[in-house]
């Protein structure tokens, strides 16, 4: 979608998915494998350092040691770095390695034409299917971003392509909304359908994947069918207070009755 093709929408996506391997980051595999005998064994040693580094984050550990990394990837610990220029270097292979695994999965099992029932549910799909992959790296990327600029735009980067598929497959329904109330569902979109909130729903509330992957698209679907804010949302988006003023007669209400309004 772009703005062209949705003149309502306020959210032009400017090529960001034309290009998945420009926006959603640089993926190569870093440097060009030469037909240097050394060069190849070198570059074959830093993938094997790597997947030694990445594998104990999917498989749940997350404080594995050099010593393990080293077994993993059958090198010694002492040459670790030895094939990296230094730690951030290992970090931002880590990152673009799993960029690299993530590219396949982006695709999302539904036209901007369907149904919006069909496209809720693919995106539900789609973001559980990549985000399970790429657990690892979007677990440790972040502590490590404010410390290694480069980690940080590919962040950004992947983000900003998360965010224009959410306009893409709901660029009608946003459309459909004054340009405020549009952005605000736009925002609270990327936040339910981030890898935060799936990380939030698999590990920390131990929701099974079916479970999960019903809260999220629950929350998607309530998103978009209303179309406007509640009274609550509505007086923060006024710039008010959550609590209106002048609701004495509510106030009155509620201790009559022990109720809400």
């Amino acid at each position: 979608m772009s703005a062209s093709a949705r003149p309502g929408c306020p959210f032009p996506t400017s090529g960001l998915l034309r290009d998945q391997s420009a926006t959603f980051g640089d993926v190569g595999d870093g440097e060009p494998m030469e037909e240097d005998e050394r060069r190849i064994r070198r570059q074959k040693n830093r993938t094997s350092v790597v997947d030694a580094l990445l594998d104990p984050y999917r498989d749940g550990n997350p404080r594995h040691s050099s010593i393990e990394i080293a077994e993993r990837s059958r090198l010694s610990s002492r040459s670790l770095l030895h094939y990296f220029d230094d730690v951030d270097d290992l970090l931002l292979d880590a990152v673009r390695r799993q960029q690299q695994r993530a590219l396949p999965l982006l695709a999302i099992d539904a036209g901007t034409d369907a149904a919006l029932a069909d496209r809720v549910a693919a995106l539900g799909e789609q973001r559980f299917r990549l985000f399970d992959a790429v657990a690892p790296a979007a677990t440790v990327s972040p502590l490590h971003a404010p410390f290694q600029a480069t980690i940080s735009t590919k962040l950004a980067q992947g983000r900003a392509f998360l965010r224009a598929q959410l306009i893409e497959m709901f660029g009608t329904e946003l459309a459909a909304l004054d340009p405020l109330r549009s952005l605000f569902t736009l925002a609270a979109l990327d936040i339910v359908t981030f890898f935060e909130s799936f990380q939030l729903l698999r590990f920390d509330q131990v929701l099974a994947p079916h479970p999960a992957k019903a809260a999220m698209v629950g929350a998607i679907e309530a998103l978009l069918a209303k179309g406007e804010a509640g009274p609550v949302a509505a007086r923060f988006e006024a710039g008010e207070p959550g609590k209106a003023k002048g609701n004495e007669a509510g106030t009155a209400e509620t201790k009559a009755t022990g109720e809400v309004p």
